[in-house]
């Protein structure tokens, strides 16, 4: 018989195309991706099977706010799941060096790159490409397993530059 896995942490870079990265209780990514819902009404009958098909969680990881927030935290709380909401602002000030956020394109570029050495760590299925949501949510996951514990610091490997 096969165990139940340990909770994970689900990570979305919230918007009607989300990017969404899960994380395993070693502080790896296991998937991510991004899906496009297209309508607020699609997002809405949509994100009980999204949650439902990762797995148990232990946290869920939000950037941002407003109406597609707040569909994503009606369901988690329907599930008793703990929520995190974290600006971009916040995440990167933790991941990203000062220099890395002098311009939003920047920020982008160095967002992309650290995503990708998070792949090659974490061992996960390299990208043909990679969409900057995706991306955001890879990271936007990296600071969650940091912020509840998984993790004790940004492993040197995805550090090094």
């Amino acid at each position: 018989m096969g165990s139940t896995p340990e909770p994970g942490l689900l990570a979305v870079d919230l918007g009607l195309r989300s990017g969404l990265a899960l994380y395993g209780r070693d502080g790896r990514l296991r998937t991510y991706r991004s899906q496009n819902f297209g309508s607020q009404s699609r997002l809405k009958r949509a994100v009980p099977s999204v949650l439902a098909g990762t797995g148990p969680l232990a946290f869920l990881v939000l950037e941002g706010g407003g109406p597609v927030a707040d569909v994503w935290e009606k369901e988690a709380l329907r599930r008793a799941l703990p929520v995190l909401r974290v600006s971009a602002e916040d995440w990167r000030e933790r991941l990203l060096y000062a220099r890395e956020q002098r311009s939003g394109g920047q920020a982008k570029d160095a967002a992309d790159g650290l995503a990708r050495r998070v792949i090659d760590w974490s061992h996960a299925s390299r990208p043909t490409s990679l969409r900057h949501d995706a991306a955001e949510a890879i990271l936007l996951g990296l600071w969650g397993v940091l912020e509840v514990g998984w993790l004790p610091q940004v492993p040197a490997e995805v550090r090094a530059r």
